[in-house]
């Protein structure tokens, strides 16, 4: 008899989670999605990393401390980004910018995030970890979709991307993502 054996297909179930995240519809069919699974070594890396932040940012930031608690203890993470290889090519100003190629002609700003970009590739970005939350909720994983973990990865260099989330899974009695201090 093998007792709580739950934990053990985590690390299998996280892929099939990237794997909703990855045929998650893209704009024109264009994917600029990279998806990536944490390994145990780097976890700690990232938690560091998002210590780290939460001193470098300041006053107001202290949720970064909270949420690299909540990393250290969950059964994997998955993380989702976007790193644009151009835009849609439709001129249609969400990003800000009139046309894309003054949007394009503008200075990268490098912050926790990499912009500005096209707006499309950002509901790309959106579509494809709501379509990773829902495929976790699917198997009752436990998640939580963290700025926090994603801004850590791209700053800390683990993922080279424009814009990331982390999605951290936990299969355990009681939801550690939820009534957090």
């Amino acid at each position: 008899m093998i007792l709580n054996p739950e934990s053990e297909v985590l690390e299998t179930l996280a892929k099939s989670i990237l794997l909703a995240a990855r045929t998650a519809p893209k704009t024109k069919g264009v994917d600029d999605i990279i998806t990536a699974l944490v390994e145990k070594e780097d976890i700690e890396n990232l938690a560091s990393a998002m210590e780290k932040l939460a001193y470098e940012k300041g006053e107001g930031f202290s949720f970064l401390k909270r949420d690299a608690g909540n990393l250290i203890n969950a059964g994997a993470v998955v993380l989702i980004g976007v790193k644009t290889s151009g835009v849609a090519g439709l001129n249609c100003g969400a990003c800000g910018f009139k046309t894309c190629a003054e949007m394009l002609g503008q200075q990268k700003v490098e912050a926790d995030f990499k912009g500005p970009n096209c707006m499309l590739k950002y509901v790309d970005l959106g579509i494809a970890v709501g379509a990773a939350a829902a495929k976790a909720k699917d198997f009752c994983i436990d998640n939580r979709v963290m700025y926090s973990i994603g801004a850590a990865a791209r700053v800390s260099g683990l993922l080279d991307v424009d814009v990331a989330f982390g999605i951290p899974l936990s299969v355990t009695g009681k939801n550690i993502f939820f009534d957090r201090k």
